[in-house]
């Protein structure tokens, strides 16, 4: 009849070494979660980043579209676009050629816009006239030509 009881009290619950390999094993996922985690939000941030330089291009187009002439600064886009953009995140160059940058460019997303320089048309600082290729390889700020 002791026997009986030990087994019954044996298999009442999970024994300390069970329950710390069960959370250290959880431990480990989680930390892997939070890598490819950290991955996708740089990679989401460089696309919207490329997304609102083509934006801001596709507003300095209307703008040509509309007044026969291209923007002179900033003020001048924004009555094309939703979301208003500000001179601290954005610099505007008018030409020749005219060009739209981003500041503030954070290292890991420079890493995620250098492998889309070439499809995007991205520089590493203000093209001039003679820049022909696309050239971004990190840095805080990227830029894009509107019109050359």
């Amino acid at each position: 009849m002791e026997n009986v009881n030990k087994k019954q009290r044996k298999s009442k619950g999970f024994t300390l070494v069970e329950l710390l390999i069960v959370i250290i094993i959880i431990g480990i996922l989680a930390g892997m979660m939070m890598l490819s985690t950290g991955s996708a939000t740089d990679k989401a941030e460089a696309t919207k980043i490329v997304s609102n330089l083509r934006n801001i291009k596709s507003a300095a187009l209307m703008y040509f579209a509309d007044k026969g002439e291209w923007p002179g600064s900033l003020d001048e886009v924004n009555e094309y676009l939703d979301a208003k953009i500000t001179a601290d995140n954005y610099e505007f160059t008018a030409g020749p050629p005219t060009v739209i940058g981003y500041k503030n460019v954070k290292p890991k997303v420079g890493e995620k816009l250098k492998a889309m320089t070439d499809e995007a048309g991205l520089y590493s600082s203000a093209p001039t006239s003679g820049d022909t290729e696309p050239n971004y390889a990190g840095g805080d700020k990227v830029y894009m030509i509107i019109k050359k």
